[in-house]
């Protein structure tokens, strides 16, 4: 293992100490740093909470900001946040208005989540829970409540947080998330290992010449595993399993994520963006919107996913709205 450590054990809290100092709209909840909140909440608005494992900067903890989240459990690397830490969070997101728990379809954070909610509701904190899902790769179709929720779950925070922001009560930011989770579609390709600080040593093996179509963020299986293909077919294969969901008419629009898993220059995204682009042209669909970098990141995973948002009438503007965090900016033309 060749990184910029101190003591392995330390990794966590010390890349938190890193952000607080450069980040001070971001701070911490009960004195746990592992607590991430927005420093400015806003009075009357739904709070929303998400929360997951770290080694996947910027989600989760990156999108906490103006018109997107408002604060995030902070697990160690690839592991949980506890369900004390993400009822504190909770309770100092709480503005009145109730929260939303916006989170991935895993199964130790399905359960804290839930015991935070629980624990929430008997202080008289009103919650809702929308769970990602959008890993095509990961079940079939009629069995989505299987997929794991992976890059795409920035879409879910980007609309639910624009809706939140425009002051919508929670019944109906929630309903904004779970029809962005409906319309979102991601697939995924590794070419390497990652490296866990405190393991020290590769998660699986993989062959110079190989690729894993589907893998998971956390190095779970994918669907096949074959020989490195050009960058035009790789694209094209996740594509033909990402149009099979999504039932495009001449002139719809999407918004497309094309995510670095943290080991990928940003030149071999261009390319693989440059054939997504080109696919949409042959079926006459609009991008509207395109996200290109690191959002959802596997340690140094090299590798990458897309994740296509079929927009309409009511997301196109969320979509569209202005946010800003330490993580991620965008600005409306």
């Amino acid at each position: 293992m060749k990184k910029f450590l101190n003591n392995p054990e330390d990794f966590v809290d010390e890349m938190l100490e890193g952000i607080y100092r450069a980040h001070p709209e971001v701070t911490y909840a009960n004195d746990d740093k592992r607590c991430y909140v927005t420093a400015n909440p806003v009075p009357g608005k739904v709070g929303i909470v998400t929360g997951g494992g770290s080694g996947h900067l910027p989600t989760f903890l990156g999108f906490v900001g103006k018109n997107m989240l408002d604060g995030c459990g902070v697990g160690g690397v690839f592991q949980s946040p506890s369900s004390d830490q993400l009822l504190e969070v909770t309770k100092y997101v709480d503005q009145g208005a109730g929260v939303l728990h916006l989170y991935g379809n895993y199964t130790g954070d399905i359960m804290n989540f839930d015991m935070a909610s629980e624990l929430a509701e008997l202080d008289d904190i009103e919650t809702a829970a929308v769970v990602g899902n959008d890993d095509v790769a990961s079940s079939v179709v009629g069995e989505e409540h299987k997929r794991r929720g992976v890059a795409g779950i920035f879409f879910l925070y980007k609309a639910a947080g624009a809706a939140a922001a425009a002051m919508k009560p929670l019944a109906e930011v929630k309903r904004i998330a779970e029809k962005a989770k409906e319309r979102t579609r991601t697939m995924g390709v590794a070419l390497s290992a990652c490296i866990v600080p405190e393991i020290g040593k590769a998660s699986f093996q993989i062959g110079e010449d190989e690729m894993e179509i589907g893998m998971g963020i956390h190095g779970e299986p994918g669907i096949s595993r074959k020989k490195l293909a050009p960058a035009d077919a790789v694209v094209d294969e996740m594509m033909d399993r990402i149009f099979a969901e999504q039932n495009y008419a001449k002139g719809d629009e999407v918004a497309v994520l094309m995510n670095g898993l943290g080991g990928t220059p940003l030149e071999e995204l261009y390319i693989l963006y440059r054939r997504l682009g080109q696919l949409m042209d042959e079926k006459g669909v609009k991008i509207r919107h395109v996200w290109l970098g690191e959002f959802a990141t596997s340690m140094e995973m090299a590798g990458f996913s897309i994740s296509v948002l079929h927009l309409d009438d009511e997301l196109e503007p969320l979509i569209a709205a202005e946010t800003n965090t330490p993580f991620f900016k965008h600005f409306s033309n």
